[in-house]
């Protein structure tokens, strides 16, 4: 039996898809670890040591690292536009 509507490709990841991926899942680390070293503050137990705090700091490279596959992604969008726009001839 046809189907009308075609299956999209299994495979349909842009440039980029994996630094954002990878950038959300070090910042939900990140953010995880920021609550557990706030929380002895309103529990009013010992603080946690330096290297909680450090583990922390991943909540800032993730968002940087998302952010670079954002612009990646862009910039591979931008030479595909412009490659369609000299392959047809337009202006840009």
């Amino acid at each position: 039996m046809l189907r009308e509507t075609p299956s999209a490709p299994s495979d349909d990841r842009a440039p980029g898809d994996g630094l954002v991926r990878a950038g959300a899942i070090v910042f939900i680390v990140g953010a995880v670890a920021t609550l557990v070293t706030v929380a002895p503050l309103f529990l009013g137990t010992d603080p946690f040591p330096t290297v909680a705090y450090l583990v922390s700091m991943l909540m800032g490279v993730g968002f940087l690292v998302a952010g670079a596959g954002v612009f990646r992604s862009i910039a591979v969008q931008r030479r595909r536009a412009r490659a369609v726009q000299a392959a047809t001839g337009q202006p840009r």
